[in-house]
């Protein structure tokens, strides 16, 4: 079903498709990113934090055969548009959408049971008046819900000893990231990150290891190019390892 100021968009990836609304959050190249860099084996269980349309969880199913991912989104309107991009890809088998906060992950998901942890999360500082935001865009954007150590805490919950963490974010808030991914036992293990284009870092792109040891490989920087898209291209074949 498609409403008012919606459109399908073909994310060209093995004929997958995804329904966007111009009136909310829309998805960016991060989450094409992220998508490109996590990797899940074939029956691991993964666990997307905050997946918005579900665009991320959508094409870590084409990308890593998947087996079971269990996404939460906490707006209600983005949670519905998610789970109907579920049905538009028939992925309902293999991704579950559930509307609720991550704190409240003990409800869902036994401690430790999880593989693997995914998320884009909302990175800009928080807004502290925020009775005149559209509540759907800017908490999309801005960390009012989601904090940092809240974000690390729940992932370190529900993660098994060696699962693997997947995480964007800000650059320039990427030392606060990795303070929290160590306090919680989040071991960085592979990070890049990207530029615009103008040579402005943008982003921070880090793997952690639950109880992993210290030492971290760090990739070439990323270049962006949002005009021309080329470097979508790149990501289908960087190797990442």
């Amino acid at each position: 079903m498609i409403y008012k100021n919606e459109r399908i968009e073909d994310l060209e990836c093995k004929g997958l498709k995804i329904i966007q609304n111009k009136n909310l959050y829309t998805f960016t190249s991060d989450s094409v990113i992220l998508a490109n860099f996590l990797k899940i084996k074939h029956n691991e269980r993964a666990v997307e934090i905050g997946t918005g349309c579900g665009v991320i969880s959508i094409l870590a199913t084409a990308k890593n055969n998947v087996k079971k991912i269990t996404a939460f989104e906490i707006d209600k309107q983005m949670a519905d548009l998610a789970k109907r991009n579920v049905e538009l890809n028939n992925l309902q088998e293999k991704i579950q959408i559930i509307e609720d906060n991550v704190q409240s992950c003990n409800k869902y998901i036994k401690k430790g049971e999880i593989d693997v942890v995914f998320s884009n999360p909302p990175y800009m500082k928080e807004i502290v008046d925020n009775e005149k935001l559209d509540k759907t865009r800017e908490f999309a954007r801005h960390d009012n819900l989601l904090k940092i150590n809240d974000l690390c805490k729940s992932v370190n919950q529900m993660l098994r000893f060696g699962g693997r963490f997947y995480v964007v974010y800000s650059a320039e808030r990427s030392g606060e990231l990795i303070a929290e991914l160590i306090k919680n036992n989040l071991q960085p293990k592979t990070m890049f990150f990207t530029e615009n284009g103008k040579g402005r870092v943008v982003l921070v792109v880090i793997e952690s290891v639950k109880g992993g040891n210290a030492g971290v490989k760090v990739l070439p920087n990323l270049v962006t190019n949002e005009q021309d898209g080329k470097f979508l291209e790149k990501l289908q074949t960087r190797n990442f390892k």
